[in-house]
This record gives structure tokens, sequence and C-alpha cells, in this order.
């Protein structure tokens, strides 16, 4: 059991590792950990959330609390329902892009403040275990339900500032991007693919980070006239783009777009992920904010954004997070930025990201090693944070020279050291690239 508790959330396979009983006793932990009195529940397409969330709901109502249950719903309407609401706290019922077999649990406090491995998940874990909680409550609660969809729609289209009518195509990969893009209704249009809830994904895995998964939209975008593609995870706290020639926009250039919508309104900080361009600083200062780097997850970057006020963050996995969404991701919110940013030029979008091609990056390489990854990163500070390198270690290894950058860390699970780097010329690129990875795998 204790497997399903991971850094982020709690996930594993229906049935095995997550039964409707540990569900049950989730929710108790979760109101003892929490302290709440009101709990939004929402949940996923796949056809074991509704029992998990019978299971969850009696564990929170036994303790004393009450549900709003939003029905079925995407991650970012539940963190809007949590802040709107004035809940002390909120469950998402989903696995995201895991496979149909999977599901889980994302936990949060009032206001959408995620609860992770170090702020709460591990301790849900041992109450589970240790059947720990609390006594039951004297009086239980109760479970009322709500529809959060037309306040978070009239809450997006707020931030519509369209010069032009914008048509896109969008892949729901029969997931929740389906309830998500009901609140761009009236602002763009959009013909869809894979629009029909199924928990099972029959047509491919809901994650747009394989770009295997793209093809269909690709396709379709090609063969007609759209501003933009668009294909959502399974619970749509993510989302992937593509031009209108078919062609995937990577998404820290995604960020660098955003932001400039963003600035256009307000000015402040914007942070990005630690493994993101030089470009996405660049133009980021380009249009008057502030730019800052975060650490990758999302809790990590939630706390920065709160920590530093910052208007908006945007994370290389395709998370897009908000300050007017409780600081939370909305994928709704990014594609209309995306689309407000269109609709301002007179220029497809592949032409307005072509000059944030200005760098060659290696992509994110993951390297399975055997002996201590921390001693591997240990190796590289000493070696390449002499001379001009410049340091820093807010999230394992990172060394920036003058034409070139490098950023080094452990995955938190599996014994892989992943980098991340990027030149001013390929062939540099191509060289350190080679270097560092000698290193690593030595």
């Amino acid at each position: 059991m204790a497997s399903i508790f991971k850094a982020y959330d709690i996930r594993g396979i229906y049935g095995k590792e997550l039964t409707n009983e540990v569900a049950y006793k989730i929710g108790r932990a979760f109101v003892t950990l929490v302290g709440c009195r009101k709990v939004v529940v929402a949940r996923d397409i796949r056809p074991h959330s509704e029992p998990l969330f019978e299971a969850l709901a009696r564990g929170v109502c036994e303790q004393g609390a009450d549900v709003i249950d939003i029905g079925y719903g995407s991650t970012p309407m539940s963190y809007f329902a949590n802040g709107t609401l004035g809940a002390d706290g909120s469950i998402m019922i989903t696995a995201s892009h895991n496979p149909a077999p999977w599901n889980g649990f994302k936990l949060c406090r009032a206001g959408a403040e995620p609860i992770s491995g170090d702020t709460g998940i591990m301790e849900i874990e041992r109450m589970v275990l240790e059947e720990s909680y609390a006594p039951p409550a004297a009086t239980p609660g109760s479970i009322t339900q709500y529809d959060i969809e037309p306040e978070y729609a009239r809450h997006v289209a707020a931030h519509a500032k369209l010069q032009r009518p914008i048509h896109v195509a969008i892949d729901f990969a029969n997931g929740m991007g389906i309830w998500e893009n009901k609140a761009l209704k009236g602002t763009i249009t959009y013909d869809g693919l894979f629009s029909d809830p199924d928990g099972s994904f029959p047509n491919h895995e809901a994650n747009p980070l394989n770009l295997e998964t793209l093809r269909d939209l690709q396709q379709m975008v090609r063969e007609g006239d759209y501003a933009f593609g668009v294909a959502y995870d399974g619970d749509a706290d993510r989302a992937g783009f593509v031009d209108e020639r078919g062609e995937a926009i990577a998404m820290d250039l995604t960020t660098a777009l955003i932001a400039q919508d963003v600035l256009a309104t307000e000015k402040g900080a914007i942070f990005y992920d630690l493994r993101s361009s030089w470009v996405v600083k660049e133009v980021i200062q380009a249009a008057g904010g502030t730019p800052m780097m975060s650490r990758v997850g999302h809790a990590f970057i939630k706390a920065q954004m709160r920590e530093h006020n910052a208007l908006f963050a945007g994370e290389l996995s395709g998370h897009y997070y908000f300050k007017d969404n409780f600081t939370a991701e909305s994928s709704a919110m990014a594609i209309l930025a995306l689309a407000n940013i269109v609709s301002r030029s007179d220029r497809p979008l592949s032409e307005l990201v072509a000059p944030l091609k200005k760098y060659f990056q290696s992509g994110e390489i993951n390297s399975e090693v055997k002996g201590d990854p921390q001693a591997i990163l240990a190796q590289l500070k000493a070696r390449y944070s002499k001379g001009d390198g410049r340091l820093f270690e807010l999230d394992g290894v990172s060394v920036e020279f003058d034409s070139w950058w490098f950023n080094v860390r452990c995955s938190n699970t599996e014994p892989l050291v992943r980098l991340n780097l990027e030149a001013k010329t390929e062939a540099l690129m191509v060289e350190k690239r080679d270097e560092i990875l000698a290193v690593i795998r030595a």
C-alpha cells in the first residue's frame, strides 16, 4: 500500500494497491490532517472514480466534514471550486495521464494549496497504515452537489482579449478536457477530436508530453484551417500545443508566449522552471515582467509564486499556473492566452514562435545510474563550477556559462539522473551534452 503515496499525489492501480477501503481511510486521514469542515471533491471519468468517491466521501463525512460534490470535472475546476467556495480543502479523484487501470487523489488545503509528500501525504500514509486518525465525529458531515461550471466559465472568459475570431483544433483524448473546455464557450470556436468521455482512453494515452500522442491532432490541423491545435492530458491540468502547420511547440516557448499575454495587462513576477530556454527569461524581461526561476514540481512552483506574488508560471511538462486561478493550473486560461496573442497579430503562430527558437536544446535526457546519484552531482559541481561557470543549486546542480548552461538533477523515485542543456550553437550543444553524459555514465 505504501507505494501509492507519492511525492505530489496518491496514485495506484484500482482494486490492487488502491481499493475502496483505502479510499475510505484516506478520507478519514485527510480530515484529521487538515482539520477541515468543508471539502470540495471532483472526479475524472474513469469507471472506478465513482466508487472511490463514495468510499472517500464516507470517510470524510464520518470525521464530521461536509463534502461539496462538484461531480465530473477537470483538476483546474477543482482548484477553482476550492478557492471560490471557501472550502478548507479539496480532493480531485484522478490518475492524470496514467493508463485506465490507475486512479488516485490530488489533495489541497484551503485556497488550492497543494499537499505534497513533504507537507502531508506521508502523514496521511502513516495514519492510513496505523489507522491512527481522529475518532469519528458525534455528528457526521453531509454531501451536497454543486455545479461549478458556470462560475468557472465566467472566470475564464473574463480573460478574453480577442481582437479577431480564433478557431482551433482540440484533442480531448476522451478525458477531462471535455469539461475544462466548456469554459471556452463563447470565446473561441473549435473542432474536437476524441470528444466522447471514455475513462478507458481507447484512442491514445492522454499525455501531450508523449509526442506520439499528437499525431492525430497534427494531421487534423494540417488538413484544416486552424489557428493552432491543443492536446489535453487526462485530467486537463496540462496542455500541449501545435502551431497552424501542425508542428509541436516546445512547452517552455509556450510559457514565453503566455507570459506576454499576462504581462500585457499587468506587470509583475513570472516564474519559469529551470529547464527552460534562456529565451523565456529574455521574453519576460522584454515584456516588462520580472523573470524568476523555479524548481521542478507543482508544489514548489506554487509555493514560490505565493511567496513572490507572481502572476504566472510555466513548467516544461505543460503545467501553466495563474495567480488568477488561486495560483494553480488552468489549461483553459492557457489556451485563451495563446488565442489572445494570435488574435493581436497579423502573423500565424508559427511565425510568432520562430524568433524564440534561437538556442539549441538537448531535451531532457535520463540516465540510469548504478552508484550514488548524489556523487555524480558532486563531481559535476566540482568540475564545472570553476572559472567562469555560475553555479546554483535550486534543484540539483546548474551551471551557467556565457554560451551554454546545464542542469543535472536526480529523480525522486527512480535511480535516474536527468540532464537538460542548452547552447548558442548546435555544435556546442552536442559537444557539451556528450561531455556531461560521459561523466554521468562513467
